[in-house]
């Protein structure tokens, strides 16, 4: 705490002390207050001015103390200047008082408890950020919720000062001038309490409830307003159409014809989206077999003098197509339909929000969900556009083995591809314009990712901006001129394959027409039930964001389904709180929650515990004893905060920790799991017990080992 904070808090504290020692609290009874009232009426006849100023000046100190009284001064302001400027003067004091509390206690402890329980803040504030007006207004209009503690927790979270005083002047104005009314009857009047009739209760919460209908009929006004001047059909044809058959889709599609809905599946493509067809499938089955082909190159680690393979880059690739095959059947129109789901194949546009036109026909439904998913991001660079350049899209096409491949990127997508392409033989230049490969995660594991490319041979340029492209005769063979801190260098290249990372596909089938376009992030702009700005209109998957992967799209596509079809009686806000995701190289890097590098940028606290994976008995066994467990708690508690895993399996590894932090167990619950002896999961009940010796209590073990010592005489 610095030493104004401690200042503050120490007179604040003093004030509080004194209040409590000198017995103040005898000043501000209703019996003291009856007793006095003669008095207090002919010194305000007396000194008006000086009476409301002292008056003004103590009602302040109180509430910004948060110390026991407003409540009798409420009444003593009724009593001594009638209803009329009791109510102005107690409504001003009041307000100002409680806007003081709110700064001490935002000055005092917001950073302090916003970092200690950041992950569990994070939907609270985003509440108040969007509703916390309506919130705040509730709690005031509710005098049982004490005014105090309202004040105090206000101030611990990230509402604007106007906001704060604007609504708690309005809000608090129907229990003052109940009070101060009361107090101009003072005399019938022989405890606060007694002021609280059920009467008096019920219709308090009359006005609670107030601001929440307020809410629900601000929203019908919104919906109404952006669905005005379009002609809503007086029935539908079905309750629900999703375009895309991607991970989303399909998921949205599944759920809708799982609860007996009638619902339409739309895509122009290919059924399974990019995940089956160019996504997680192709490169999965391609990393398989060029792992396969780099551990014959370790074979003597394993006691084999020698293993050698013979293949051909083309056979691998029909391996590649053949895998698309096997799981096509589970994507297919044949299979969805049987679920009740009508596929339609073709282009769809938008023409309404209850509207689709498909193959020369316009279908009507109640709701529409996107599920557009995205396309690979092309840079604008001079020259791209005279390369015939691969993505992560077209790479599958390919049949002979490129000898020179220069990848553009050192993502996810750029990192999985070169290692593959570089295990089959090809010799690969990584161009990355940051200064580390996956500069998501901590940069101890891009360092491995880096050390393991560098003895595979790959060559790797962090640090290293594209800035021209200058194409063969043949238009896929070239060159790149790259800027670096060096200066500049020329990399030639047979094939070019740009792996940025991929574009939401928000544009081609006719919301710009409804005014539903791209925000700065190049996503749909969602709210928190991923309705878009027109309320019958959803997305989920790539289009929508933050995230882009397939265990996202499909959750996000459940919430999307449930809400379009059900959002009358009940709606269900899209949970991000535990999103995994793994790197496919070898080593894996999989990670769940936050890493060291978000904690520091974020301001929050933490303490980090690692476990080294050439500890592990099985990956010793294995020859894969490198690779790390790093796991991120809230300091002095066993509560996981983030993990990131980087080694053999660690997208399988990782999965524990992601039920943990999904259903807030602690690392203490896992050390106390059996884990199967020996196992690569292990690491994580390891890095448990790495915790729990950290955390040891010293006293009581010194104390136990004197015990033991007495024990042997």
């Amino acid at each position: 705490m610095t030493a104004s904070r401690i200042v503050v808090a120490a007179i604040v504290a003093l004030l509080i002390v004194a209040f409590f020692v000198f017995d103040l609290s005898r000043f501000v009874d209703v019996g003291f207050l009856k007793s006095q009232q003669a008095t207090l009426d002919e010194y305000f006849h007396l000194y008006p001015l000086q009476t409301v100023f002292y008056y003004f000046v103590l009602y302040v100190a109180v509430t910004a103390l948060s110390i026991p009284g407003a409540t009798i001064l409420t009444l003593a302001g009724g009593a001594l200047f009638g209803l009329f400027w009791g109510t102005v003067v107690v409504s001003f004091a009041s307000t100002i008082g409680a806007t003081l509390a709110f700064l001490a206690s935002r000055f005092l402890f917001r950073d302090w408890v916003q970092r200690r329980f950041a992950e569990i803040l994070k939907a609270v504030n985003s509440g108040v950020e969007r509703d916390g007006a309506f919130y705040l207004f509730t709690l005031r209009l509710l005098p049982i919720f004490p005014f105090f503690v309202v004040n105090l927790l206000m101030g611990l979270v990230p509402m604007r000062l106007a906001t704060f005083y604007g609504v708690s002047q309005i809000g608090m104005l129907a229990g003052t001038i109940v009070y101060v009314n009361a107090g101009t009857e003072l005399a019938r009047i022989d405890s606060a309490s007694g002021l609280l009739s059920p009467t008096v209760i019920v219709a308090f919460i009359a006005l609670g409830i107030f601001p929440l209908i307020a809410k629900k009929s601000l929203d019908l006004f919104r919906r109404r307003r952006a669905l005005r001047g379009y002609v809503r059909p007086k029935t539908f044809d079905r309750n629900l159409i999703v375009i895309g058959a991607g991970s989303a889709g399909l998921v949205a599609a599944y759920i809708a014809a799982a609860v007996r809905a009638k619902v339409t599946l739309i895509e122009k493509n290919k059924m399974g989206g990019e995940c089956l067809n160019t996504g997680c499938v192709p490169s999965k089955a391609l990393i398989r077999s060029a792992r396969f082909v780099a551990q014959l190159s370790r074979a003597e680690e394993l006691g084999i003098r020698k293993a050698t393979a013979e293949f051909d880059f083309a056979d691998i690739m029909a391996r590649v197509h053949r895998v698309i095959r096997t799981i096509e059947p589970h994507d297919s129109v044949e299979r969805y339909t049987r679920l009740g789901v009508e596929c339609l194949q073709g282009e769809a546009r938008v023409t309404s929000p209850w509207a689709v036109d498909v193959g020369g026909k316009t279908l009507t439904t109640r709701n529409i969900i996107i599920a557009t998913g995205s396309q690979p991001t092309i840079p604008p660079i001079p020259g791209v556009d005279r390369i015939a350049y691969l993505t992560s899209d077209t790479v599958w096409e390919l049949r002979e083995l490129p000898k020179r491949l220069v990848v553009l990127g050192g993502g996810p997508i750029g990192c999985e591809l070169t290692q593959s392409f570089a295990r089959l033989g090809a010799s690969v230049t990584l161009i990355e314009q940051a200064d580390r490969l996956l500069n998501r995660e901590d940069a101890e594991f891009s360092a491995m990712l880096v050390d393991r490319f560098h003895d595979e041979g790959i060559d790797v340029r962090v640090g290293h901006t594209a800035l021209e492209f200058q194409a063969s005769t043949d238009g896929a063979a070239g060159r790149v001129v790259c800027k670096h801190a060096g200066g500049r260098t020329t990399i030639e290249f047979d094939r070019l394959l740009i792996a940025l990372g991929r574009k939401a596909t928000t544009t081609g089938y006719g919301l710009e027409a409804l005014g539903i376009t791209a925000n700065a992030r190049g996503t749909l702009d969602v709210n928190e039930y991923l309705q878009t700005r027109i309320p019958t209109i959803y997305a989920c998957g790539d289009v929508a964001g933050p995230y882009q992967f397939t265990h996202t799209a499909s959750h996000q596509a459940w919430y999307a389904a449930v809400n379009a079809l059900f959002g009358t009686f009940r709606r269900f806000k899209a949970d991000y709180s535990t999103i995994p995701w793994c790197t496919f190289t070898d080593p894996e890097v999989a990670r769940v929650g936050m890493n060291e590098q978000e904690a520091k940028e974020r301001g929050i606290a933490y303490e980090v515990t690692t476990f080294d994976l050439d500890e592990l008995d099985r990956a010793i066994a294995d020859e894969e004893a490198h690779g790390r467990v790093k796991v991120l708690t809230v300091p002095g508690k066993d509560r996981i905060l983030g993990v990131t895993i980087a080694g053999a399996h660690a997208g399988d590894i990782i999965i524990e920790y992601i039920m943990a932090m999904r259903h807030g167990i602690g690392l203490n619950k896992i050390l106390g799991t059996i884990h199967i002896y020996p196992t690569f999961a292990e690491a994580n009940k390891y890095a448990a017990g790495v915790w729990k010796r950290a955390h040891a209590p010293e006293r009581l073990l010194r104390v136990v080992e004197r015990y033991h010592a007495w024990r042997r005489g």
